[in-house]
């Protein structure tokens, strides 16, 4: 398992186009990709379940990666993070 921290840079946070980068980004992963606000967890590869999580600009979101490739999923949603948020 491989987890880290981020905070969110955009202005409007994560609204349908960067939530639908992260999805489309991380689907092919058989890894659990989970995005974590305030004890709040959803599935990143769940476009409604991620944009619930009501995240705006300066917010710290955990990123929690457990699988068989997580090595590859970690590296892709970090630079997805960094890329679009």
């Amino acid at each position: 398992m491989k987890e880290f921290t981020y905070v969110i840079k955009d202005p409007v946070g994560i609204h349908a186009r960067p939530a639908g980068v992260i999805v489309n980004g991380v689907k092919a992963f058989t890894s659990t990709i989970t995005i974590e606000k305030n004890g709040k967890k959803a599935d990143a590869k769940r476009l409604f379940n991620l944009m619930s999580l009501g995240v705006k600009c300066g917010d710290t979101i955990k990123v929690v990666v457990d699988g068989s490739d997580e090595d590859k999923a970690f590296d892709t949603i970090k630079n997805l993070l960094e890329s679009n948020l």
